[in-house]
């Protein structure tokens, strides 16, 4: 029997998923057995006098060594759109506020990636139906608007369109690659591939527990070659994209990723939510919450264990690392920002 290009490319596919499966014990709910080589460094930034941070899974670093927070206006769900205050923030290396901008623009911030230039990328999952929201934004770092991607307050998935984007990451060309997706049941579950100046190219995924078929996905980093690693969140894996949207390998050893970022050779991913039932909600019960490090073809080098993993969202979110090799992560449950340094 001589099977179609389509069917030996998704065999292989598969093959391949399941044999790095295979090669990995998987974790229970005993701390795992991962060196950690990091130590974390509480109280970070200074927020000004009368103000907290809001719930934030939106931090990064720029060229400078400058921290950039995207947070949700001191609350959570549904706080800036009723408030006054700049989501956006700049803060020196050592804490210090710098600059601050967005009052009134952003419906429920969830992402910040620094470009090369240090332009920030900001993606605004919320949506106010017909409104606002929706989009992602490109903005010089004085606060300049340079670009806008999506319809505001329009859900779609037609080219142009988005429903509820989480994450983005940005190619060695400068294309975008665009975590279009999160919690809705309604929303798209897919990855989208645009030019660096937001024409599309073409889209990968769709709904589903299957290969190449994404739950929740909530974050994204390409390396050097154009491979993908994708936080398929609510299916509790990471999926390995080749460049050309061919499914390479899906990895259950990583937990329940909520934050992915790479430097080097190196992969950096966050589980910030794997717990036991709390109340009526319980997610990748038996995963100890933490940040994984490790290579790029899998396997686990470190892990950064949270202090506190039975009850809600208390460690990062989403996390950057600078070129030095710090980690830094903002927290949504515990509303801070940590840094996490080699010891």
């Amino acid at each position: 029997m001589i099977l179609s290009k389509k069917l030996l490319i998704a065999s292989t596919s598969l093959l391949a998923v399941f044999c790095l499966e295979s090669s990995f014990a998987q974790q229970n709910d005993v701390l795992p057995d991962y060196p950690n080589s990091y130590e974390i460094v509480r109280n970070i930034v200074d927020f000004p006098e009368g103000r907290s941070m809001g719930s934030g899974n939106a931090i990064d670093v720029d060229s400078k060594g400058n921290i950039w927070v995207f947070e949700r206006c001191g609350g959570n769900n549904g706080a800036c759109p009723e408030s006054d205050v700049d989501p956006v923030l700049q803060f020196s290396p050592g804490g210090d506020l710098l600059f601050s901008f967005g009052s009134g623009m952003f419906v429920w911030p969830h992402g910040v990636v620094v470009d090369d230039d240090d332009n920030l990328w900001l993606i605004d999952a919320g949506i106010i139906e017909g409104e606002k929201g929706n989009q992602i934004f490109k903005f010089t770092p004085e606060g300049e608007l340079l670009l806008v991607l999506g319809e505001p307050g329009i859900r779609g998935d037609a080219p142009g369109e988005f429903n509820e984007p989480s994450d983005l990451a940005i190619g060695a060309d400068g294309s975008l690659y665009i975590v279009d997706g999160h919690i809705n049941p309604e929303s798209n579950r897919r990855i989208v591939h645009m030019t660096a100046d937001g024409q599309f190219i073409e889209a990968w995924g769709e709904k589903g527990y299957g290969p190449l078929q994404f739950e929740g996905p909530h974050a994204i980093a390409v390396d050097s070659r154009g491979r993908m690693y994708v936080g398929d969140r609510t299916n509790n894996r990471l999926q390995v994209l080749s460049p050309e949207g061919e499914l390479l390998a899906i990895w259950t050893h990583w937990g329940r990723p909520s934050g992915i970022r790479i430097l080097g050779d190196t992969l950096y991913a966050v589980d910030s939510e794997s717990r036991a039932a709390v109340g009526e909600y319980g997610y990748n019960p038996g995963w100890h919450r933490g940040i994984y490090v490790g290579t790029l073809d899998g396997m686990i080098t470190d892990f950064i264990p949270d202090p506190s993993p039975t009850g809600g969202t208390s460690f990062p979110e989403g996390i950057a690392v600078s070129d030095d090799g710090v980690i830094w992560g903002a927290s949504v449950g515990d509303q801070e920002v940590l840094k996490f340094v080699k010891r």
